[in-house]
């Protein structure tokens, strides 16, 4: 028999959401969370709504070589792409000063007849939860993604995906160098409409 035991408000929880605030890189420090700490966040980022339990992610940790690695990339890649130098630059630092990227693989399943879009959207979940789970636990976090995480030459040389994967998101984990101020906020109100009939 399921317990019926009504779920208790967790206020500190609810604090939590709404104050939680991304940290930019720039404004994070070079340690990163150690194997088994990783492992607890991680563990946190897949408990997501996953329709059909098809696990359709997977993580590429990248430690501060392959991150310099996905530097010279970037900056190569970029080039070739006709970007602007100074976005190119602005990315490829993003990797050179990270100790720690978890890169979150969008790996859908074609066999299932779950929408490949449902799909996505438990793999940008998991972002979302090793997101508020590094934050949670007292590190500096940011989940990026940009043309790097679409780019299909990109993938295959840095990353190795195969190639119905893509990136959902760089999910960057560090110590917090600064605390960054807040930003305004939507105005919940106005994109709220009740449906009552």
């Amino acid at each position: 028999m399921a317990d019926s035991t009504p779920l208790a408000p967790n206020a500190e929880a609810l604090d939590f959401l709404l104050t939680r605030r991304s940290r930019p890189p720039r404004m994070m420090g070079r340690r990163a969370p150690d194997p088994d700490t990783l492992r607890i966040l991680l563990t946190a980022a897949v408990r997501v709504p996953d329709h059909g339990k098809l696990e359709p992610w997977r993580f590429l940790l990248l430690d501060a070589p392959a991150c310099q690695r996905l530097a010279a990339l970037t900056r190569t890649r970029g080039a070739a792409l006709g970007i602007e130098a100074k976005r190119i630059e602005k990315d490829a630092s993003g990797f050179a000063d990270a100790p720690l990227i978890a890169a979150v693989i969008s790996s859908p399943k074609s066999e299932s007849l779950v929408p490949e879009r449902e799909q996505y959207a438990s793999a940008a979940a998991v972002c979302l939860s090793l997101l508020n789970a590094s934050l949670a636990a007292g590190w500096g976090a940011v989940w990026l993604t940009g043309w790097r995480a679409t780019d299909r030459p990109f993938l295959t040389q840095g990353l190795g995906l195969f190639p119905h994967e893509s990136v959902a998101g760089y999910v960057h984990i560090a110590d917090e160098a600064r605390v960054p101020p807040d930003r305004p906020r939507p105005d919940v109100d106005a994109l709220t409409t009740w449906i009552k009939t």
